[in-house]
């Protein structure tokens, strides 16, 4: 297995443009896939899990081709998708298996959709229960996990209430609502990433947002479309968090995405006396996008609670590792989501913080990480335990330890964001 050695050290400065957005691309991919004629898709992702997405779609007939800058996909329209003739592999991308099931509940077909051994570990329940509601048919291991065998059809229109706040679940039952015999709406308790709904709308669908509940008309005519994909703000963050640590950083990103349902995490930084500020924004396909400068900054540090929890879930992993250089720590409830990601994220990251000397409290549903660590943490050789995010995270502390700290089976980041070290060396300054 691969490791990455990170010292510490070296002002972050100049400017970078970052790869597509892993929420969007694969939302883009699966309804080119869906609609009838040829789309093209600039800076589409280049991390595993999006590459993922288009590795099914192929699977499933779609005719894809793939450059460097940009990914062609020839829908063939809602029923055009094929009879797989092996598994489909959505490897270690839980976005890939639980949205494609809602495609997959509305084919004539029966399929299997499977992952790697990390994503047959993950809650898929919340998944089949509302597409079995709708009437597909559904077999999985245990009852909770991957492999999943969907028995497609014809599907009924349901008024489902969110359960457990989830931005691919709610996804997973607009996309079965595409296929079904009137109108589906969706009722969330706290707000998830919209990006479903805008796409769909950009292609094409009928959709209607009123408060909390949202609605998808059946059986559109989707569009082609020649899109762009904004940079990835959850990329962005370990950035701006390497930024914000080191002293004399001063550092532009340019063309991120800044939705409002992902843009908290930069509120929060803000808050707690984050020098950011967002440039230049404007409206690309239905999304906000713009540039964001970071200075480093003296931190105080705060509590991350409620409903904003569902807005920072990917970023949670960045703030905690962020918490030794604030002045109060950060401390972090209502994420128990997070100890069935791609790992028990809070017990991978009091472990390894811990390692390097910080003080954290762990909690059933978050943990807390102490301040004022700054210049105390040590380096230490860390396990991310194969998740990219760990990873990405524990590199950004380690910018700011005392001695090199070594990341165990660093190749994990491929699977968000493959050129993170790369870009993390090339933006630091020379050390004397």
């Amino acid at each position: 297995m691969a490791k990455k050695v990170i010292s510490p050290g070296g002002a972050f400065s100049g400017a970078v443009e970052l790869p597509g957005d892993k929420s969007i691309s694969h939302r883009y991919a699966i309804l080119a896939a869906l609609a009838v004629g040829k789309s093209e898709i600039a800076n589409y992702a280049s991390a595993a899990d999006c590459q993922s997405t288009l590795t099914c779609l192929k699977r499933l007939g779609i005719e894809i081709e793939s450059t460097t800058e940009r990914v062609h996909v020839t829908g063939k329209g809602l029923d055009g998708l094929s009879k797989p003739r092996a598994k489909l592999n959505a490897q270690n991308s839980g976005t890939t298996m639980r949205m494609l099931s809602g495609v997959l509940a509305g084919q004539s077909f029966t399929s299997t959709i499977t992952g790697d051994a990390s994503l047959r570990r993950r809650p898929m329940r919340r998944v089949i229960e509302p597409l079995r509601h709708m009437g597909a048919r559904i077999h999985s291991e245990d009852g909770d996990r991957a492999p999943l065998e969907i028995g497609g059809g014809k599907l009924r229109a349901i008024d489902y209430k969110l359960p457990i706040p989830s931005a691919q679940v709610k996804s997973a039952i607009l996309l079965a609502g595409l296929y079904a015999d009137g109108v589906t709406s969706v009722t969330e308790s706290v707000r998830t990433r919209d990006h479903t709904e805008i796409a769909l709308r950009e292609f094409g669908a009928r959709v209607e947002s009123a408060k909390a509940a949202i609605r998808i008309h059946p059986r559109p005519k989707l569009q082609p479309l020649k899109l762009t994909v904004p940079g990835d703000l959850s990329a962005a963050v370990f950035l701006i968090a390497a930024a914000l640590i080191v002293p004399k950083s001063s550092l532009v990103i340019h063309n991120v995405g800044l939705n409002p349902t992902r843009a908290r995490v930069l509120d929060f930084l803000i808050s707690i006396g984050a020098k950011i500020h967002p440039g230049s924004v404007q409206m690309l396909h239905g999304e906000l996008v713009g540039d964001i400068s970071i200075q480093h900054s003296p931190l105080s540090g705060g509590t991350i609670s409620g409903p904003n929890v569902a807005e920072m879930i990917d970023e949670l992993p960045m703030l905690a590792a962020l918490a030794p250089f604030t002045e109060k720590g950060i401390e972090i409830h209502d994420a128990r989501e997070l100890r069935v990601k791609e790992s028990d994220r809070i017990a991978a990251l009091a472990e390894g913080l811990r390692r390097m000397g910080a003080r954290v409290d762990e909690f059933p549903d978050g943990m807390r990480v102490e301040g004022l660590n700054a210049g105390k943490l040590k380096g230490a050789k860390v396990d991310p335990k194969g998740d990219h995010r760990i990873a990405m995270a524990l590199s950004v502390a380690a910018l700011g330890a005392a001695g090199d700290t070594t990341i165990r089976n660093s190749d994990c980041v491929a699977v968000s964001f493959p050129q993170f070290f790369d870009v993390l060396e090339r933006l630091r300054e020379p050390q004397p």
